[in-house]
């Protein structure tokens, strides 16, 4: 019996199909079969892109008031260290509970100094590096081939949009808390591999690290469902209900940051200062939707600051329209089962939708940095389609990699030089009024980086400038002065800062610092009478001014009321212990009201910490030792304060001690 001949195809000319594995069911091997090249060249251009980062300066956009005159962050060292970083995890910076991000500036204050920008923003590129190689990882997890895998994990290193997130080290918490949450989304994809329960206990402990990095960080039970749809083609009751751990503490995290926002009053009411109901704020929410979807592609006018209109404009009312459109495109997604595009879209929205401001935090309605996880949604999309296009040949795919290169290049470009904006404050705000003409605040703070510059006429006419725009401005009137209070040689200048601090306080009279700053004005002028009224009020108002204290310490001081002064160093000192001069100072005052051993106990407190004066305080106890009669202690003292090269010295003093 002979055996019927099969027909050969390649013969007949037609080449028989490979078989392809759907990026789903690649998943399986795809721990065992990774390409690590793809991740190291990604990780390595992302560097190149932001090179330009690494030489920029800290900014006055929030850098200011989250570390460098924190004095959680100030004052800290190797001997304070776990009290401050208790009182970091116990507190809130300007609103936000983000205690991570800034211990770990504390630990930087120690080890380089504010002196030292430079290693601050390369802990962020490294960050943000981190989670660069974190992407290509998930995206190779999710199945993609090393192709789609590098060009999503690429997108997220050198889009433009990810400037604001590198380049500014406030925004540690960006890249802090995305190391973190990638982190715990790659150990739930694995887990969904593997089944370990030892993945549980990585998720759940990387997940509270990005609690406390940042808020955001609450979408992640939401990004691990939308993980379970792409993997398992449907949303389960069983996987809902293995996430409720993840959820209540996302719900507890999240009720605490809005109710410290609150508190802060960075959340603005319902009919907030730009006059917005809440139904216009979801108009806004809208449009800013809109606006990330077009960065994303056209990444355009990338500013630091995008500022609420002065009016409702109308072409916010036609951007809801996204809406029903987002919705359709899920829906026909979902019942087409184009998994990468339902997936890609609800990861984005999720991790968006709480960003949208329509609750009206912050002082703008858009922000670069919103986008930091939220893109990467968008990017699986294009990277699951660049993988088909590209992983066989046929007659689109050099075409696909072309305008894959070209946009990639231009990308990187872009953020090459968008770094540069962040060089100072100066640049920052240069670069936001390219934009935003009429808006004050840019004004201001260039103005503030020009006065401590000592660039005092470019700052007169920025604070010029804003309250031009605006008269009802106390806090600029405010600044200006104290631009007057520092230039001033004469009265005639101090009249001029003296002005403008009755002005502050004549729009808003609840601001103890204004009541302050005129105090020392006043001093100045040589009332003293009417600088310690000020003094007072501006005090009663703000009890936690520390400088108030030492400014009414001096009056007292000058009007012989010596022992009033040493009740307002002390409650300085409560506020700020690690001041070694106010501890000097306090052991001074004790010296004159008679009381040597709490005086040594004063200058001991000062010689703990760094100071150029070390000379002065070993004297001084030197002097006080002498005076209960502990020779050989004072002798110490003054030989300390002669090998310091302190030259101010009695001889008397010295010839008593036989130096």
């Amino acid at each position: 019996m002979s055996k019927k001949k099969i027909p050969s195809l390649v013969k007949s000319g037609v080449q028989p199909k490979p078989i392809q594995k759907s990026p789903v069911e690649n998943t399986k091997n795809s721990f065992s079969n990774v390409n690590w090249l793809p991740a190291l060249v990604a990780v390595v251009i992302t560097f190149l892109c932001f090179t330009t980062a690494i030489n920029n300066e800290f900014v006055n956009w929030d850098d200011d008031r989250n570390f460098y005159e924190n004095p959680l962050i100030q004052n800290i060292n190797k001997e304070n260290f776990w009290d401050h970083t208790k009182d970091i995890f116990t507190s809130g910076v300007i609103g936000n509970y983000n205690p991570l991000p800034i211990w770990t500036f504390a630990v930087e204050k120690i080890w380089f100094g504010f002196e030292n920008p430079s290693y601050w923003h390369f802990n962020n590129i490294f960050l943000h590096l981190i989670c660069v190689f974190l992407v290509f990882r998930i995206g190779t997890a999710l199945g993609l081939g090393w192709r789609g895998a590098f060009l999503v994990a690429l997108l997220f290193g050198i889009h433009p949009m990810r400037v604001e997130s590198v380049a500014w080290v406030t925004e540690r918490k960006d890249v802090l808390f995305g190391a973190f949450y990638l982190g715990a989304l790659l150990q739930y994809i694995k887990y969904k591999h593997d089944g370990s329960g030892i993945r549980w206990v990585w998720m759940t402990m990387l997940f509270v690290l990005s609690l406390f990095s940042k808020i955001q960080a609450v979408s992640l039970p939401l990004s691990m469902m939308a993980v379970d749809y792409f993997l398992d083609k449907n949303f389960s009751l069983k996987n809902l209900v293995s996430k409720i751990p993840f959820l209540l503490l996302s719900l507890a995290f999240g009720v605490y940051g809005i109710l410290t926002l609150k508190e802060f009053g960075s959340i603005a009411s319902v009919e907030d200062t730009t006059n917005f109901n809440f139904l216009q704020r979801l108009f806004l929410g809208a449009f800013s939707f809109v606006i990330y979807l077009i960065k994303l592609v056209f990444p355009f006018r990338m500013s630091p600051l995008y500022p609420y209109p002065n009016y409702f404009p109308w072409y916010f009312y036609p951007s809801m329209l996204i809406a029903p459109l987002t919705v359709f495109a899920l829906y026909k997604s979902y019942v087409m089962e184009k998994k990468a595009i339902f997936f890609g879209l609800i990861f984005f929205i999720v991790n968006i939708i709480f960003l949208l401001q329509i609750l009206g935090a912050g002082q703008g309605y858009l922000a670069d940095r919103f986008t930091y996880i939220a893109y990467l949604g968008l990017f699986f999309i294009v990277g699951y389609y660049f993988d088909q296009w590209t992983s066989q040949e046929n007659k689109n795919r050099n075409i696909v990699l072309g305008v894959a290169s070209v946009y990639l290049i231009a990308m990187g470009i872009m953020t090459f030089r968008q770094n540069k904006i962040w060089k100072n404050s100066g640049t920052l705000w240069t670069h936001v009024l390219q934009y935003y003409q009429a808006t004050t605040l840019p004004y201001g703070n260039r103005a503030n980086y020009y006065r401590d510059q000592k660039n005092f006429d470019k700052a007169l006419a920025d604070y010029n400038a804003t309250i031009s725009m605006k008269d009802d401005q106390p806090q600029a009137y405010n600044s200006r002065a104290r631009l007057f209070f520092e230039v001033a040689k004469g009265q005639d200048t101090l009249m001029l800062a003296l002005n403008d601090y009755t002005k502050a306080i004549s729009y808003d009279s609840t601001d103890g610092e204004f009541r302050i700053n005129r105090g020392a004005t006043y001093a100045r002028l040589g009332n003293i009478e009417k600088a310690i009224e000020d003094l007072n009020i501006g005090l009663r108002l703000k009890p936690d001014h520390a400088v108030g204290y030492l400014n009414r310490s001096i009056m007292y001081q000058n009007i012989n009321r010596i022992d009033l002064a040493l009740a307002d160093i002390e409650s300085y000192l409560k506020l700020n212990p690690y001041n070694p001069d106010l501890w000097y100072e306090k052991g001074r005052i004790l010296s004159l009201l008679n009381k040597p051993k709490e005086a040594i106990t004063a200058y001991s407190e000062a010689l703990k910490y760094k100071s150029n004066n070390i000379g002065l305080y070993h004297y001084q106890r030197a002097r006080t030792y002498a005076a209960i009669n502990m020779m050989a202690e004072a002798k110490i003292d003054l030989q300390q304060a002669i090998s310091l090269q302190f030259n101010n010295i009695d001889p008397t003093f010295r010839t008593q001690l036989g130096l």
